[in-house]
């Protein structure tokens, strides 16, 4: 059998094992042994189970992963983003669909300080779906926004899957962050675009609410929201200006949201405990799934899978936007099946050979792979998100009526996709500036 063929057979052995339900990192390090035992044999099998881990995780940059859960958990759990959706609800209550974009872009600011779409989806979640079935909104309008706006946070930085992929791909991750700014801005704009129009040509989709605040209860809830940015700003300001790494910048945030709470009187040593629980469980997932990425990497690079497939797209007559769309495709189909990480890292070590070859810039390909993920998230039959606003929601709103909303929302994703590929500059405009 040719190392080729070990390394297809191996991709597939992935794919059966996952559909057998095997945890994602057992089904990675042990096709990824067994590959490059069946390759180089047993010595530098067993050689790389011994030294990746120490390797992956002895990274400088994956340790801003811990702090930027670790600020997402504080952020979470003393309460402190509750006052986004108030906010955002006075001000726009009064348009058509107005709560449901309110929560859009509640869920927006949320993700500036998660970096977790589950984390976004499952807190907003909890307090915009109640208010808008209370208001007899259309159950798939209200929990079909919150679940997809909660993907923004993937996109929107602080974001722990650019952080891995700036690690895989050997790209700035200061830059990945900040050039997911302007696309995470233009998605939440498509979507209360969208909303907007529905609820204009259908306004049972979102009946009128009697709420009718003051310009004064308005202001008062600017008032209140003065920490999001805050936090927001220290972050992404200080990772544009170039005054702090990205995992200065999260050590910098989980600072800022741990102050933030003690001066709302908000951090507790249960806020404080299930904070730092959190953190460890996240990334102690988020290593092992990756460690097995690692050895899928070295194990499909040493087979030649990504000069093959390279190859037989020259063959094909494959190129330029060509390849971009195949992958595409890719990742839209693995997405179906596989949670975001785990999506990310089984493609990735194919992928980046490949678009590297082809030429792209491999921040802009960061910036599509995270849309890529964001529509896996909302996709059936997994749609990761979908079931955490499930999970919420409880027995009030179906299944089917949640990916029934999430349609529309679908459509706006792959009309920012088609924008980001016409006009690159959407991702690269504010890195370019950065020098």
């Amino acid at each position: 059998m040719s190392d080729v063929a070990i390394g297809g057979f191996g991709l597939t052995a992935i794919l059966v094992l996952l559909a057998l339900r095997v945890p994602i990192a057992f089904a990675l390090m042990g096709v990824s042994i067994a590959g490059i035992w069946a390759l180089l044999g047993e010595r530098p099998a067993l050689g790389l189970l011994r030294t990746v881990p120490y390797q992956f995780v002895a990274h400088w940059s994956l340790s801003a992963i811990p702090m930027f859960l670790l600020m997402g958990a504080v952020a979470f759990h003393s309460g402190i983003v509750s006052s986004l959706y108030s906010a955002a609800r006075l001000w726009l209550c009064r348009l058509p669909g107005g709560l449901a974009i309110a929560s859009n872009f509640a869920c927006a600011g949320f993700a500036a300080a998660s970096g977790s779409s589950v984390a976004t989806a499952s807190a907003m979640g909890r307090i915009a779906v109640p208010e808008m079935l209370r208001y007899r909104y259309d159950p798939g309008l209200a929990t079909g926004v919150v679940a997809a706006a909660g993907t923004l946070g993937s996109l929107i930085p602080p974001s722990i899957l650019m952080i891995l992929y700036g690690t895989f791909a050997e790209a700035s991750i200061g830059k990945l962050m900040i050039a997911g700014i302007l696309p995470g801005i233009l998605t939440a704009g498509v979507y209360a675009v969208m909303i907007w129009l529905r609820c204009v040509a259908r306004p049972e989709l979102a009946p009128p609410v009697d709420i009718n605040p003051s310009w004064g209860e308005r202001m008062q809830a600017l008032v209140q929201v003065w920490p999001m940015p805050l936090l927001i700003l220290g972050v992404i300001g200080g990772l544009y200006g170039g005054y702090v790494t990205a995992t200065e910048a999260g050590a910098l945030g989980a600072f800022l949201a741990m102050v933030i709470a003690g001066i709302y009187r908000r951090l507790s040593w249960k806020v404080l405990r299930d904070s730092i629980v959190d953190t460890v469980t996240g990334t102690a997932v988020i290593f092992f799934v990756s460690i097995g990425a690692v050895m899928l990497s070295r194990f499909v690079a040493l087979s030649g899978v990504p000069d093959a497939i390279v190859e037989l797209f020259g063959a094909g007559g494959l190129q330029g936007y060509s390849v971009v769309l195949f992958c595409g495709l890719v990742f839209l189909f693995l997405g179906m099946f596989l949670d975001p990480i785990g999506l990310m890292l089984i493609a990735l070590p194919v992928m980046l050979p490949i678009i590297d070859q082809s030429g792209f810039d491999l921040i802009w390909f960061g910036i599509l792979t995270i849309k890529f993920v964001e529509i896996g998230l909302i996709t059936p039959p997994v749609g990761l998100s979908v079931y955490t606003i499930k999970t919420v929601v409880g027995t009030k709103v179906a299944l089917t009526q949640i990916f029934r909303g999430i349609g529309w929302f679908l459509v706006c994703e792959l009309i920012v996709v088609v924008l980001l590929v016409v006009f690159p500059q959407i991702a690269l405009f504010l890195p370019g500036l950065m020098g």
